[in-house]
Order: structure tokens, then sequence, then C-alpha cells
């Protein structure tokens, strides 16, 4: 047994100690909030370290996607993925658009692109594909897609911090990108997230937006949302920059590990994410096959018998949900490789705090039925 629970991911945080100047910073400005030189301090060196055009920062990435979408004025139905988290298609709810689901790609667990074009309807006007697990997306078939049908991409890039294919970053791509810095996120900011823009214009835009619309102290030119980041949560993600090549290093040792441990195990896919030049190991899914001794929900009851808690990301699918019963496209089986990822995936703990001993340790739980990997 394992002497304390591991949980899927764990946050990173910097020394202590290195917090307090922040602090102290903030306390003799007495700027809480409202756009303060914390919040601009990081969005120049979040801009710098992910190499975009420009960054608009958010309380949280859920706001950072509703926001996006009332951005580009999106109404009508946009084509999204099923296999992720529940934000990505509340997002479209709460703009009251009808968020239209699309097949994944077995192999990358992403949108798939050849599904697309089939799903366009005279009321489509936009994609919303999730980089999953910080695997890109088939970002040039995409953008052909909605470049012939004149349609709006918007990433959901939650997953997607510091991940890079070979033209730089993977952010820079579609019309908007939305990361999210929640704690269980690589990079965090307690609670945040961002709006990648292509431009200045766009940018101040976005701005107005997530400060009610308003623009001085007479003007209010859109009905916006309270979206702002505190100057505490951005104090934080100026010392978690310092600090986040160092995590993302040890994160990778902990993917080697996996792979090293998880060799030869009958049943038991690892990923294999090719489109990524630079990765974040956000994230460890392994695929639980039939040939596997047990089923995918009987090793997760004895991970967490064993005070593992691994995660089912993500089950039940979106369009599973209560909420989405009346979505024409929540039926199963045009979302075949879809149901099959949420029955068979298993997200292993990841982060950069843990050791190579409680690696080991999951592993041999894992260990404990058959052998011959595959990969894919």
């Amino acid at each position: 047994m394992n002497d304390k629970p591991i949980y899927v991911t764990e946050p990173y945080l910097p020394p202590l100690d290195e917090f307090i100047p922040y602090l102290e910073q903030i306390w003799a400005s007495k700027k809480l909030t409202n756009n303060g030189p914390m919040h601009q301090q990081l969005e120049a060196a979040l801009r710098d370290y992910l190499g975009v055009p420009e960054i608009a920062l958010f309380n949280n990435g859920t706001i950072a996607l509703l926001t996006a979408l009332q951005a580009l004025r999106i109404s009508g139905e946009v084509i999204t993925t099923p296999f992720s988290f529940v934000a990505t298609g509340h997002s479209l709810l709460w703009n009251g658009i009808t968020p239209v689901f699309v097949d994944i790609d077995p192999q990358t667990f992403n949108l798939d692109p050849e599904k697309i074009e089939a799903a366009i309807t005279p009321r489509t006007t936009a994609i919303m594909p999730v980089h999953c697990y910080g695997n890109p997306c088939d970002v040039a078939a995409i953008q052909e897609i909605a470049d012939t049908y004149n349609l709006k991409v918007i990433y959901d890039a939650a997953h997607a911090f510091g991940v890079e294919d070979e033209g730089g970053s993977i952010l820079r791509h579609g019309d908007l990108s939305a990361i999210s810095f929640h704690a269980t996120k690589v990079f965090n900011t307690f609670e945040g997230g961002a709006i990648v823009c292509p431009d200045a214009k766009t940018k101040r835009h976005i701005d107005n937006l997530k400060n009610f619309g308003i623009v001085n102290e007479t003007t209010v030119v859109a009905s916006g949302i309270n979206g702002k980041m505190s100057e505490i949560n951005a104090a934080f993600g100026l010392l978690q920059l310092k600090h986040i090549d160092c995590a993302i290093r040890r994160r990778e040792e902990v993917d080697r590990l996996y792979r090293r441990n998880l060799e030869g195990i009958k049943g038991i896919r690892l990923p294999d994410f090719q489109a990524q030049t630079v990765s974040n190991y956000a994230y460890f899914p392994v695929r639980v096959s039939h040939d596997y001794a047990v089923s995918r929900d009987e090793l997760y009851e004895r991970l967490r018998a064993h005070d593992v808690y691994a995660r089912r990301y993500f089950y039940p699918l979106i369009s599973d949900h209560a909420v989405y019963r009346g979505a024409e496209s929540r039926s199963p089986s045009p979302l075949s490789h879809a149901h099959s990822a949420a029955d068979e995936v298993i997200c292993l703990p990841i982060s950069a705090s843990l050791s190579a001993h409680q690696v080991e340790f999951i592993c041999q739980v894992v260990k404990e039925h058959g052998y011959g990997v595959s990969y894919g």
C-alpha cells in the first residue's frame, strides 16, 4: 500500500517564500484587480514565453471560452467533440448555441476532420476542436474546411499550454484559442485562463468584453462579463513562469518512467502522439483494451483500492450527460470512436512532484495482469 493517496495530478507550487515579495508589492500598491501591474507583466511574459501575437488574461478558462464565442459573435450551430471536459459543451449552451457532436480520431482522441464536413448545415457558424491531452488537432485540415465553408475556428486549448508544432505555438491556430490556468493544469495561476488573439484590435475588443464592456467611466460598448484576473493570480503566474520549464522536464521524466515500466503489458496501449514537436506532458492516458485481464473500470477500482486516484478522462461523454439529451447529434452510433475511448481510457497520475517510487508502485498495480504492449 502506498503511504499517501496519489491523485491524477498535483499542482506545482514554488517555494512559498518566493511568493511573499509579490504579495508585498500588491499590498504596497493596493491594486488588487482591473488590469494592474502584475496583470500587465504576466500578459507580456506569457506573450514572450508562448511566442504568440497577443494574449488576454481571464479569471478562468471557461469564462475565456464563453467570451471567445461572444467576441466572434458565434450563433446557430457549432461542431465540436463529445470527448472533452463538460466546459467545452457548456460554453456553447450558455451562449445559446447548439453543439453538434462529431466523432473523434481513435489514435489522437481529437475531432476527426473527415467527419466534420458531413455535419455542416446552413446553421453552422464555427468549429470548436479540443487539443485533447495537449495533443494538437489536425489544424491544417480543420482550417481548410473552415475556409471552404466560411466558418470560424475557436480552439479549446485548455490542455495545450506550451505545446508546439513544427511552426511554433499550437495556440496560434484558428481565429482564437482559449487556455486554462486551473490548478490541475501544467501552468496554473490557482484559477485562471486566457485567450490567444491574432492582433491588438481583437485583444482590445476581448479586454472590453471581459470588463463588462466598459471602455471608460461613461462608455459601455458591449454586454460584457466580469472575466478579469486578479493581481494575486497574476503574481502567482509570474512566479510559476520562473519554474515552468523545470516542472515540464520533470513531467517528461515521469512520462518516460511510465513507458519503461508499462512496456510489455498485454492489453495496455500507450499514448503515441506525433503531432507536437514540443509537449507539455499534461496527461498520461492509456487505453485498456479487451485483451487486458480486467476492464478499464475494474482497473480504476483496483487502483483506488491502493489509494491511486486515476481518472476516466473523459467519461461519460459530454453528449451522454442529461443536460444534452435534446442534442440530435448525441446518438451513440455516429460517435463510436468517442464511446470506445470513454469506455477504455484511463489517465494515470502525472505531476512534477510524482516520485519514481510512486510511478513504479502505480505500474506494479497495472502489471498484475498479463503482458504484451501495443502503441496507438
